[in-house]
């Protein structure tokens, strides 16, 4: 009797953390299935046929479509859908990702109907309640059967909340696929020659968060200090729809013309950009330990960061979104290691270590 695994992601950080653990199930068919719901919760027009092919995995079987709206609303409508789909699935697993509000409605869907949950990327901490994801977090932990994390830190952060059953630190499901995709990005992407780059001559960014992009004070800082850095060298910002409408709604999209401004970009160009940059400015997580990971300096646009790892090991420096902070880490980053140490994100084989809980003694 196969084991059924519902898969419930809503952004494209989750899908290419779900492929690395899809790619793993594919090599127990028969012994376990897999079902995979997009919430629908991040548009992006990148993520077609063409991205799937790249990550090699299949499309969804369900879209929900829910997209847009407050955070209440939103994950709400996901918590209907959810809870349609899991009564008609009827799953043995839901397997939830991070720290979206997708990841915060399947936990709360499946726990109501007592489905367990394994939630990948458990006990990681900013400790600032302000930020929706770490509530997210912080909920979807404490409704979860197994708690997978991806570092000895997590572990710890758990313990210290008075959660350890269920707690196994495997390792992070992003070393799984960074290590899988690094070559093909190489081989396989021409970003670099259409863009007119060179190998450690220009420096890649990105910026979406909520706490930056809704103040207009943040993000003016932290796009002149792109701007800025630019009169250096050439910086690459892929442009979420959302940030350029609000730079447009504030005034500040003049600042763009220093910059190298391209549509968000398929998953190995990304890639190919990461391993290529000499510095990546950014205030996401998972282009964080991406840097870390290609050992490219970062600067976190943020006040803390649930990597921190990143930062004591000194590949990681965080300078809120203050331009004079971030132009100080700028000047700094030969400053920065060359080389790596010792590893906190595991091997490379989270995601058979995942595979061995769900089928293991834990298993329902």
């Amino acid at each position: 009797m196969s084991l059924k695994v519902l898969t419930v992601v809503g952004a494209r950080p989750q899908f290419i953390k779900a492929a690395a653990v899809s790619r793993e199930i594919l090599k127990h068919s028969g012994r376990i299935e897999e079902v995979m719901i997009h919430t629908g919760q991040h548009y992006d027009p990148n993520m077609s046929q063409v991205f799937f092919d790249e990550l090699e995995i299949p499309a969804p079987r369900y879209n929900l479509e829910v997209s847009g709206g407050n955070h209440g609303a939103m994950t709400g409508r996901m918590l209907e859908g959810i809870e349609k789909v899991i009564v008609d699935e009827k799953p043995d697993w839901l397997l939830i990702y991070g720290d979206t509000n997708s990841t915060l409605a399947g936990a709360l869907a499946a726990s109501k109907l007592h489905v367990p949950v394994a939630h990948v990327e458990a006990g990681l901490r900013s400790f600032n309640m302000r930020m929706p994801e770490e509530i997210n977090r912080i909920l979807a932990d404490r409704v979860s059967s197994l708690l997978l994390c991806p570092t000895h830190v997590a572990v710890e952060n758990l313990a210290r909340e008075g959660l350890t059953q269920g707690v196994h630190n495997v390792g992070d499901v992003m070393y799984d696929v960074a290590l899988y995709y690094r070559e093909r990005a190489r081989k396989n992407s021409r970003i670099l020659e259409q863009l007119g780059l060179a190998e450690k001559g220009f420096a890649l960014a990105t910026c979406h968060r909520a706490e930056n992009t809704d103040d207009p004070v943040k993000l003016g800082a932290i796009v002149s200090a792109l701007a800025e850095i630019a009169v250096d060298m050439p910086v690459v910002l892929p442009l979420h729809p959302r940030t350029r409408k609000l730079l447009q709604q504030y005034g500040l999209e003049h600042q763009l013309a220093a910059l190298s401004v391209v549509d968000p970009l398929p998953f190995l160009d990304m890639v190919a950009l990461e391993q290529a940059a000499k510095v990546i400015l950014t205030d996401s997580g998972g282009v964080q330990k991406e840097a870390f990971f290609y050992e490219v300096p970062c600067i976190t646009m943020r006040d803390e960061t649930e990597w921190v790892e990143t930062v004591s090991l000194g590949w990681n420096h965080l300078t809120g979104a203050s331009f004079e902070n971030i132009l100080q880490a700028y000047s700094a980053i030969s400053e920065l290691p060359t080389e790596h140490g010792n590893n906190p994100y595991g091997d490379g084989t989270a995601a058979g270590r995942i595979l061995s809980y769900l089928l293991g003694p834990s298993a329902p």
